[in-house]
């Protein structure tokens, strides 16, 4: 006879504690400080710094998985490059890294980006995954949140898809949807900004002014990581990741001093 080695828990038990603290984070978030849409660095970044600060912020991603492009860096290759200063971030997670060249730093992506992950789960960003943004809530002329849906949704057949979404209020929303800068393209849509689309790839000038065009863009709404180049129509920047950490970094500090106002 096998010796029993498990505690002794029931099935229905197991749905109980997956339903009850699911739906217990859910009602925690359905109004908080900070909402950020996109769960790839800039978005992650942002979050553990706002999390590390007590803000109460979520993150919505349509993906099953956090981390965006950060898992496998250029053209599927697991190598991820930053130029100076992005190593500083690095530091901070405890990664390892290698100067490849004064001023260029390689890095693993699986060990950067579950670095990045744990980091922001340990300060206390809570997540919506497989989730998608289908609009925003907008009010006095000001962002105050988000409409979301079940990723799923977008698969099913149209005679059965018609499934009402869930807004969620919030002082603050940042955009690190990257290149797609879907929160940014619902005030687009609507005649309230006008947005350029992303410019030619040239590493040497789009890092630098993806951090300088970090910014409130609109009241209540944050653009952070790619998202900045598609709506101001900077550079991309390929395969190098230095300014979307640090883009990250500058959203969470904006986002602060907003919130002291």
């Amino acid at each position: 006879m096998t010796k029993k080695i498990f505690s002794k828990i029931e099935e229905r038990e197991i749905s109980e504690a997956i339903c009850n603290e699911f739906f217990k984070d859910l009602r925690g978030f359905l109004y908080c400080d900070v909402i950020i849409v996109g769960g790839g660095p800039a978005g992650l970044v942002a979050g553990w710094k706002l999390a590390e600060k007590k803000v109460k912020t979520l993150l919505v991603e349509r993906n099953n998985y956090l981390g965006g492009g950060f898992w496998s860096g250029g053209y599927f290759f697991n190598k991820l490059t930053f130029r100076k200063p992005g190593e500083k971030i690095l530091k901070e997670l405890g990664v390892s890294f290698k100067e490849y060249k004064k001023g260029l730093f390689v890095t693993d992506s699986p060990l950067a980006c579950s670095k990045l992950i744990a980091k922001a789960c340990e300060a206390g960003l809570k997540f919506l995954n497989l989730t998608f943004l289908e609009d925003i809530i907008l009010k006095e002329n000001k962002v105050k949140g988000v409409v979301i849906n079940w990723t799923a949704v977008n698969y099913l057949p149209k005679e059965i898809s018609c499934l009402d979404p869930l807004p969620l209020e919030s002082r603050l929303v940042i955009d690190a949807t990257g290149h797609d800068a879907l929160v940014s393209k619902k005030l687009s849509e609507r005649g309230l900004i006008k947005i350029s689309n992303f410019g030619v790839l040239d590493i040497k000038t789009s890092e630098d002014l993806i951090l300088k065009y970090t910014k409130e863009i609109f009241p209540g709404l944050i653009v952070s990581g790619m998202s900045v180049a598609t709506v101001f129509g900077l550079p991309r920047m390929g395969p190098t990741f230095a300014s979307m950490l640090l883009s990250g970094e500058k959203a969470a500090k904006i986002a602060l001093k907003k919130l002291k106002k």
